[in-house]
């Protein structure tokens, strides 16, 4: 049915030509392919009403959760490319899923148009502060000494999270029990609970609980210590040579979105995160603006996959 509806695609462009002269001319749908609380979540909940205010039209942003991403993602690719449904979109959906995920029916560089790169976000580890655990080395004692390693929590199979705790495992040699969540509001809920001790998540979703004590991060997965947090050391300085992994945000429409909307989005897109409060914002939710134009977004992807297929391979991930 996928197939067939991409097929059908170059026959919808006469009328979508035809529309595009007065778009936008009713609501915008933001589909954020994970559960509300997640940094996806956050961001597109944060730039929605910006963007609403710049094209004079309403932006919701729509939770559809699930298979590793690709429900959310499935709906953008099989939409009318009209510009009214978009995509807020992460590595772990737009990367890590099709990489174990062959099945999935379309490869995202050719059946998804790239508009914008918006924001960076640094992957963490944390763990829950009755675990008694401030450090990296005082973890990876505890998993040595625990038959069949710890568990640890992500927002999902093959998301950013996921990768990050299995090159952690790989890097360390060590057993850990992998516990996937449909977005990262669910893990952060179930790691204050104590249901699991350890997680890895993007910053964004863990930042006001850590800071309130109910979540203790003792590393960040970036490769140097990110600068609005500087008094979190990195994996790597904790005795994880190696370890970098980094996520992202980023808009994204169906195959076929007409240029003129393209270029109005990215630059549009542009404006609202070059604004001194959007910078603000991003910066107290514990992440960067990144904008990049449509080309560069597109090419970044590409890049990605290159990145990360190995090390996916290597892994062994594959989809649940």
């Amino acid at each position: 049915m996928l197939r067939r509806a991409l097929l059908a695609t170059p026959l919808l462009l006469p009328a979508i030509a035809q529309a595009q002269d007065n778009w936008p001319n009713r609501p915008i749908t933001l589909v954020v392919p994970w559960a509300p609380g997640g940094s996806n979540d956050v961001t597109a909940r944060l730039v929605a009403p910006m963007l609403a205010e710049r094209l004079g039209q309403s932006v919701v942003v729509e939770n559809r959760a699930g298979g590793g991403g690709s429900i959310g993602m499935g709906q953008v690719v099989r939409a009318r490319p009209d510009g009214y449904t978009l995509l807020i979109s992460s590595a772990s959906n737009h990367v890590f899923h099709p990489l174990v995920s062959p099945d999935l029916g379309y490869d995202v560089r050719q059946v998804l148009t790239g508009i914008a790169m918006m924001v960076d976000v640094p992957n963490v580890l944390a763990v829950n502060p009755a675990t008694g655990i401030t450090t990296v080395a005082e973890l990876l004692a505890r998993i040595r000494a625990t038959p069949g390693g710890l568990s640890f929590g992500s927002s999902g199979t093959a998301s950013s999270n996921h990768l990050a705790g299995e090159l952690f495992r790989m890097l360390n040699n060590v057993e850990m029990v992998h516990v996937p969540y449909r977005g990262g509001g669910p893990v952060a809920t179930d790691l204050i609970a104590g249901t699991i001790p350890m997680a890895f998540m993007n910053l964004p979703t863990v930042i006001g609980p850590a800071q309130s004590g109910r979540l203790r991060i003792i590393g960040v997965g970036t490769s140097e210590r990110v600068r609005f947090r500087p008094d979190i050391p990195t994996i790597a300085e904790q005795g994880v040579p190696g370890y970098a992994v980094r996520s992202w945000t980023g808009l994204f429409g169906p195959r076929g979105l007409p240029r003129p909307i393209v270029d109005r989005l990215a630059e549009e897109m542009r404006r609202i995160l070059d604004a001194d409060a959007m910078k603000q914002r991003l910066v107290d939710l514990a992440s960067e603006p990144i904008w990049m134009d449509p080309a560069r977004t597109d090419a970044f992807v590409r890049e990605e996959f290159d990145r990360w297929g190995p090390v996916v391979r290597a892994a062994k991930v594959t989809a649940d």
